[in-house]
């Protein structure tokens, strides 16, 4: 299973259509918040089943905080990050994960992409589509691929 993870595209479609051109076909899409009101037209984009939670900056929005989900038998927790302090470090997220028995979590909240394991957790931060905030800026997202039994296989990938 081919999954896009994206985050903090702010109401700025552009990239994320380059992205989406770019990865198509892909079997699933996580959007980590900070969508601005994009959340139909991203639906739609997709053309696939999408997961998106609200970000901090998604005022007055219907979007879960934060959601989990099974994708091939691999539970995920999807968060926008903010509520977990990621801006200073990810221990607080990583041990919510662990806590709720998830084996990664995909967030964002800081516009730089990541990807480690931490107490036993895989982290997992597209980074921003619109506003990078990473050394040299490129807009940037993540591909995982996912299967029953395996270890995931992600990657960040820049436009």
């Amino acid at each position: 299973m081919k999954i896009l993870i994206v985050s903090d595209t702010h109401g700025r479609d552009e990239k994320l259509e380059a992205a989406v051109a770019v990865e198509q076909p892909f079997d699933y899409l996580i959007h980590c918040g900070d969508v601005e009101g994009r959340e139909f037209f991203i639906e739609a984009l997709a053309e696939c089943p999408c997961t998106i939670v609200a970000g901090n900056n998604d005022f007055f929005s219907d979007l879960p905080r934060e959601d989990e989900i099974v994708l091939e038998g691999h539970k995920i927790m999807v968060t926008h990050g903010h509520n977990y302090g990621v801006s200073m470090d990810l221990y607080g997220i990583s041990e919510e994960v662990a806590a709720r028995e998830c084996e990664m979590v995909c967030f964002g909240h800081t516009h730089k992409p990541v990807i480690e394991k931490k107490n036993g957790v895989l982290v997992i931060n597209p980074g921003s589509l619109s506003f990078p905030r990473q050394e040299g800026r490129q807009p940037s997202y993540a591909v995982m691929e996912l299967h029953e039994g395996e270890e995931p296989e992600v990657e960040i990938r820049f436009l």
